[in-house]
């Protein structure tokens, strides 16, 4: 691991526990961020430390400076996500970072989902690179190593008490992972393969965890056909499908049924439940953003079976355009918006 350290405040609030910055807010509330039907209305949130330690605070609407995880139950956030890399520069998104992190989130009553990368960096829909200590692994050797990864990383979270209720096995694999040894389009088999190294790892540790296979372009029913109907064949295993959902402001509506629709068509074609891991749209758009998920989150939660188990924005805390991006839900003063609000319906 290169350069890692946590930032002094987070070690001060993993000694003394949970911190809580300024109480008191005039903004929404909720008694507990618990819904009685279990539906997850989730944050991945793993920017939160980076953030914390280039000194940027987070308010409520009166301006008050609030703790993120507070801040967010209040706004009706019951669970949060957090992505590992395997060697990240800094230490960001190291299993030892997830760690700091999930132990705030566990003493804060949140449901957890961890997201493997199963990279140094990003994964998703353009790039899978394999870590740079595995290139020149075979594929038996590279499932070793996903299995390896993804037992110490739990085995960490075990061992100081935190349970995640969710594990994905890889970010956006539209395409498969671990490129190309596990690109699907090349090889269904090999991606199989690699996908239950990790599927077996996390239930070696966590037996009740539910696995997840995640995919961009939740609206694109004929991509998540190909993927699974190739994974299923090939072996694969997975206990529930995820999804990423990115409307612009004019399209939400259409996407969000083709979207719905496709999640029924997985519930039946592959008898399987669903979770959105990943939405958002421009945090300058609050109130159209604000109907988008009041939309998406009714209609998930009318899903029959209840098999569509919840929404997960993403990054809602980033503001002032942090590391270029623009989808968060909070404003240029560190507040969340109208978009938020959502999560109370």
């Amino acid at each position: 691991m290169r350069n890692f350290k946590i930032p002094l405040l987070l070690l001060g609030c993993l000694a003394l526990g949970l911190c809580s910055c300024d109480s008191g807010d005039d903004g929404p509330n909720t008694e507990t961020p618990q819904d009685e039907d279990g539906f997850a209305k989730g944050a991945d949130i793993s920017w939160v430390t980076e953030m914390e330690a280039a000194g940027m605070d987070f308010y409520d609407t009166r301006g008050d400076r609030r703790e993120l995880l507070d801040l967010l139950a209040d706004y009706g956030i019951n669970s949060v996500r957090y992505r590992v890399w395997v060697d990240p520069d800094g230490g960001w998104c190291s299993k030892e970072e997830t760690l700091a992190k999930a132990l705030l989130a566990h003493r804060a009553g949140m449901r957890i989902m961890i997201d493997f990368h199963y990279s140094d960096w990003w994964a998703d829909p353009g790039q899978q690179n394999i870590p740079a200590a595995w290139v020149d692994y075979d594929l038996d050797e590279m499932a070793d190593a996903v299995a390896r990864h993804t037992r110490e990383t739990l085995k960490l979270l075990r061992d100081n008490g935190v349970t995640p209720e969710w594990v994905q096995i890889g970010n956006e694999t539209g395409n498969g992972m671990l490129w190309p040894m596990g690109q699907a389009d090349i090889s269904f088999e090999n991606y199989a393969t690699l996908n239950n190294a990790g599927y077996d790892a996390v239930k070696e540790v966590f037996p009740d965890a539910v696995c997840i296979v995640h995919l961009h372009g939740g609206d694109n029913n004929s991509l998540y056909r190909w993927l699974f109907d190739g994974l299923t064949a090939a072996g694969g295993r997975f206990d529930m499908i995820g999804m990423s959902l990115y409307p612009s402001t004019s399209d939400w509506r259409n996407m969000n049924n083709l979207c719905i629709a496709n999640v029924e068509d997985m519930i039946a074609r592959y008898d399987t439940e669903v979770m959105i891991c990943e939405v958002g749209m421009p945090w300058d758009e609050a109130a159209i953003c604000y109907r988008f998920l009041q939309d998406l989150i009714a209609q998930c939660r009318a899903v029959d079976g209840g098999k569509c188990k919840g929404v997960f924005y993403w990054e809602p805390e980033s503001y002032r355009q942090w590391n270029g991006y623009t989808l968060g839900a909070f404003d240029n003063e560190g507040k969340p918006t109208k978009a938020m609000e959502a999560f109370l319906d």
